[in-house]
């Protein structure tokens, strides 16, 4: 049993970002966009400004997750074997640790319960 493959894991890394960015960019930037927009603008007028400095820090944080879960999968495979299944625990698992969290905005009445459903669910099929 080897350790994990540095350069699979960079790779997949990269592939994983690109497809979490797509999925965000279409979710938020698109499908959302008018809610986030309203939201945010009721929350603090100041958040739209800061769009790009946002968008960069957004994709930055899907790449870092991207590459955590593809860690994560690795770490794991040699417990719970290659395949689907594998690929499927660590998915759900970096998904649970980067956006049920945000269900605190929520409780904080920073946004929407709906927009934060909505953001985590699109997100969860992303991170699939």
């Amino acid at each position: 049993m080897g350790g994990i493959n540095w350069s699979r894991v960079l790779i997949g890394g990269l592939g994983a970002g690109v497809v979490m960015n797509v999925v965000d960019a279409v979710l938020n930037g698109v499908l959302l966009q008018g809610q986030w927009a309203a939201e945010s603008t009721a929350l603090n007028p100041r958040i739209l400004a800061a769009g790009t400095t946002s968008m960069i820090g957004w994709i930055l944080v899907d790449f870092a997750t991207a590459f955590f879960m593809v860690w994560l999968y690795a770490a794991i495979r040699p417990r719970y074997g290659a395949g689907a299944g594998t690929a499927m625990k660590a998915g759900i698992a970096t998904w649970a640790v980067a956006h049920v969290w945000m269900m605190s905005y929520v409780f904080m009445n920073l946004f929407s319960a709906n927009l934060m459903l909505l953001v985590a669910a699109g997100a969860l099929i992303g991170t699939l």
